[in-house]
């Protein structure tokens, strides 16, 4: 090498330390901006694909009835894939949240293609269940497989199933606000790690436009009137808020009671959705509807429009507490979007607000009672029915979150600043610990 050439190198390396010096943010922008593209473009790309799937089966379910009859046997089928091949990526949802606290093996990449698999069975024979689980487990396996490839430590893992959960939650909800939000917020209660707060956002956003370029079509809502804030109005969302806490609570209690049950009772993991295949199929038949099963978008697009009678939610939480504690795939965020859509629409009976404002904020405010996330669900709750019913939807969500007590759909989930004084103890515990 020549002198000229050595004087060059050495100006260069000067120049660059010096650079990277004055703006020390640049490396780790550039970093996670490159990581962050992937994971938003394969994970946006993922959900697609799985809407898609999803609208098909559901479409066709509900044209061919007599499907809903052989929900046992593809509950068989299912638990016999994650009993015989899938034990290590079974706790789905929750192996998330454990390997954000403690990172260890990487996530299977089969974590995928079987929670699809898994999802969409569900959905075609009439399984009453929802979507979110599926995104986030789909995008933490793909996510995750990134750690050998660009060599990231422990830390970097953690942002990166971060960003994986903040890409899946936003893409398949069309909600990236609130998916950032809820991948910092959801792993640990009371605080955020703000140094995935660039690369969550990033992921999030590139996911869901990565899903728009798809042509997928997302769920809008509307609420026709929102009354003016005053006194009253604010004191009804409080009350309404309150019941829409105890129910999250109720919902988190049962769901982990009814799964002991199915598990002590029948100890062959493949029979569990057996059973409760045939008690989701006979109640169908039996009540001659099938508004309780699937998604049930219909009727919360109804919950706006009219004043639902009370027992719509409960009859929700029934068929789904049943197809999810057996052991059907698909997760619990949309069915709790029906329960609080429809109690808010039938609490208009008691409470003088307005139907559609009610179930718009119960939409949300049972969700965040039932997985401790306030911040995300009033950024849903925006995104999903305009800034105008921001107040109230964040009245509804704090106070649901406050009166939801010390319960979550997830075991994994930790403690990290007790919601009050008397929770003060269980800081750093999950709920599998309490």
């Amino acid at each position: 090498m020549s002198k000229f050439q050595q004087d060059l190198s050495r100006k260069i390396k000067f120049h660059t330390r010096f650079f990277f010096r004055k703006y020390p943010a640049l490396p780790y922008i550039f970093k996670w901006l490159c990581i962050s593209l992937i994971i938003g473009t394969l994970v946006g790309t993922a959900s697609a694909g799985f809407l898609q799937s999803l609208e098909w089966a559901t479409n066709f379910r509900e044209n061919h009835l007599w499907l809903i009859a052989f929900l046992p046997v593809a509950g068989f089928l299912v638990g016999l894939l994650y009993y015989y091949f899938g034990k290590d990526v079974e706790a789905g949802n929750n192996l998330l949240l454990e390997n954000i606290h403690d990172p260890k093996e990487i996530i299977p990449f089969k974590m995928a293609p079987f929670v699809y698999v898994g999802t969409i069975i569900t959905h075609f024979f009439g399984g009453s269940a929802g979507r979110e689980g599926t995104a986030l487990q789909m995008a933490g396996a793909i996510a995750d497989q990134l750690t050998k490839p660009f060599k990231l430590d422990k830390n970097d893992r953690k942002i990166v199933l971060i960003s994986a959960i903040a890409a899946g939650f936003g893409s398949v909800f069309g909600t990236p606000l609130a998916g950032a939000v809820f991948g910092l917020e959801v792993f640990l209660i009371g605080r955020i790690r703000y140094n995935a707060i660039f690369p969550a956002f990033t992921a999030a956003i590139l996911a869901d436009w990565a899903t728009n370029l798809w042509n997928v079509k997302h769920t809008h809502y509307h609420i026709d009137f929102i009354p003016k804030l005053e006194f009253l109005p604010i004191l009804y969302s409080i009350l309404a808020g309150i019941t829409f806490g105890i129910c999250a609570a109720a919902f988190s209690k049962l769901i982990h009671w009814v799964s002991s049950v199915f598990k002590s009772k029948i100890k062959y993991p493949p029979f569990r959705p057996v059973i409760g295949g045939i008690i989701v199929a006979a109640s169908v038949f039996a009540m001659g509807t099938t508004r309780y099963i699937g998604l049930g978008i219909p009727t919360i697009l109804e919950s706006f429009e009219k004043q639902l009678p009370l027992y719509d939610f409960a009859l929700k939480m029934i068929f789904t507490l049943v197809t999810l504690a057996a052991g059907f795939k698909g997760g619990e965020v949309t069915p709790l979007f029906f329960i609080g859509a429809t109690l808010g629409s039938a609490l208009s009976l008691f409470i003088p607000l307005p139907f559609g404002l009610l179930a718009g904020m119960g939409f949300v405010a049972v969700f965040a009672g039932a997985t401790n996330t306030p911040l995300a669900c009033m950024l849903m709750g925006i995104e999903l029915f305009g800034v105008e019913s921001g107040i109230y939807i964040a009245i509804a969500c704090v106070v649901s979150y406050l009166f939801s007590g010390n319960n979550s759909i997830y075991t994994k989930q930790k403690i990290g600043e007790a919601k009050n004084r008397r929770f003060e103890n269980l800081n750093d515990k999950s709920f599998s610990d309490l």
